[in-house]
């Protein structure tokens, strides 16, 4: 398990390994959540990158707005 340590400016630095694994870049956006005391770093992920992950997505069972209310 990696550790790094907050600075005098409030700063985090990404240890190395876990940079390296995530494919993380410089000016990268990071979402922070925090939930019970435990802070969460999540990458987000540019919209570009998300093109084509449902491609085949069966769609016959997906109910018209009319059906659902």
């Amino acid at each position: 398990m990696a550790t790094t340590t907050i600075s005098s400016k409030f700063q985090v630095v990404i240890p190395k390994e876990v940079r390296d694994k995530l494919h993380l870049t410089p000016r990268q956006r990071l979402l922070v959540i925090e939930k019970g005391g435990v802070i969460t770093l999540v990458p987000e992920v540019p919209l570009k990158s998300l093109k084509g992950v449902l491609k085949g997505m069966p769609t016959g069972d997906v109910r018209e707005k009319q059906d659902r209310e």
